[in-house]
């Protein structure tokens, strides 16, 4: 099979920034003496799709009070975000060797705001055509709309994608959009189910001799 496009997502795959998103998270709900642990984060933000504020929303906490440590968490995440250069080993050189050679877009969860700053250092947006953030889209994985979106602005076919995620929302998402979905499993997600990926690869390193 020849792809002509990837669908990469960012967070996890191309920088290294889902530790920042467990502290920020974990800081703000320790503000309300809720614990978060790694097993938590895991499960429900990167294999159910869900917030981790539904813990506070289970302990009956206010919708303003949630509200607020939602602010504070995003505030904080920016602030942690800003710290350093966040691309993953390997990213850079993957990306430069199959620039030109097959077209890339980057399809991700992250607010547009946090992903701004994410790229402020990375240096890797110009390997893409398009990137859709979660302003870009109604439902966020592990519905099918983002993929939907980034098939549709792409112009492609289904079996011309190929989509590389991290995690069992965004495995579920390219899955139910109808693509091809091979999966690098990170420090939070190694020991998450993904039978219906259709590769479990060990890094990015692996991709430009399985596509090119």
């Amino acid at each position: 099979m020849t792809f002509q496009y990837i669908f990469w997502d960012n967070d996890g795959v191309l920088v290294d920034t889902e530790r920042y998103y467990l502290q920020a998270n974990r800081e703000a709900l320790l503000k309300v003496g809720i614990v978060l642990s790694k097993a938590q984060f895991a499960r429900i933000s990167l294999s159910e799709g869900r917030s981790v504020f539904d813990l506070a929303k289970a302990q009956g906490l206010p919708e303003q009070t949630i509200d607020d440590l939602r602010s504070w968490r995003d505030a904080r995440y920016a602030e942690l975000l800003g710290n350093e250069e966040l691309t993953l080993a390997g990213a850079r050189e993957v990306l430069t060797e199959l620039y030109g050679k097959i077209s890339m877009a980057i399809v991700t969860s992250s607010q547009k705001s946090h992903f701004d700053i994410i790229h402020r250092r990375t240096g890797l947006l110009p390997f893409f055509d398009f990137c859709l953030t979660r302003e870009d889209y109604v439902s966020s994985k592990p519905a099918a709309e983002p993929y939907l979106l980034a098939l549709q602005q792409s112009r492609q076919r289904e079996e011309k994608v190929l989509v590389i995620e991290d995690s069992p929302r965004g495995l579920a998402a390219a899955k139910a959009a109808g693509l091809t979905c091979w999966v690098i499993p990170g420090e939070h997600t190694i020991q998450q189910d993904f039978a219906d990926a259709d590769r479990v690869l060990r890094s990015l390193d692996e991709i430009p001799a399985l596509i090119l």
